[in-house]
């Protein structure tokens, strides 16, 4: 068991509708010490890649793909939910799906921030169905950029987004797989991964 899947069983609430809450230490509260070890750990499994820019989605992605831009020392644009007053010029738009808050969202990247000279690594949270990471390869793509890998903290192994973007053809690389979860007994299984 890695360091992300004791924390997860330490401290995860599993609950009904195949939700893990983690917000005592990744999505609400933030532990950094546990973000920096997630950040090191995506720095290991993309060694060798030229990223030049990490790309996440608002709001829970921001923290860990900002502590993992230290140690690849490359800046995080995030993708907004919402158009602002202060967001101006051309933009990349691609449209969202949300498991959590089951609505579709309109995610907004500024064409100023992406450039088909950017190599992308991309980062958050959870990965479920997958649309937030369709969404946001669509964004790197309109760019004329490259997506060089993806890092997710816990990806929902039961359900198809894992599997989708895998088929895609993309390196993707989950911190914590989860396989099954049961609210009633609180237990957790994960896939076994090499190290």
């Amino acid at each position: 068991m890695n360091f992300l899947e004791e924390r997860i069983v330490k401290d995860g609430i599993v609950k009904e509708g195949n939700v893990l809450k983690v917000d005592s230490f990744l999505n609400h509260q933030m532990d950094i010490k546990l973000l920096d070890q997630m950040g090191a750990e995506f720095k290991r499994r993309f060694a060798g890649k030229p990223i030049n820019k990490i790309l996440t989605i608002e709001a829970s992605g921001i923290g860990i793909a900002c502590i993992a831009a230290q140690h690849f020392d490359v800046p995080v644009v995030f993708a907004k939910k919402s158009q602002s007053i202060n967001l101006d010029g051309e933009m990349y738009v691609a449209e969202v799906e949300s498991f959590t808050h089951k609505c579709i969202n309109h995610v907004i990247v500024s064409q100023k921030f992406l450039s088909p000279a950017d190599h992308v690594l991309i980062i958050d949270d959870f990965l479920a169905n997958g649309c937030a990471l369709q969404g946001l390869i669509q964004i790197v793509q309109s760019a004329g950029a490259t997506v060089e890998g993806i890092g997710i903290a816990i990806e929902k192994g039961f359900q198809s987004g894992g599997r989708i973007i895998r088929n895609l053809g993309f390196q993707l690389e989950s911190l914590a797989i989860v396989d099954a979860m049961d609210a009633a007994t609180g237990h957790i299984e994960f896939r076994p991964q090499k190290s």
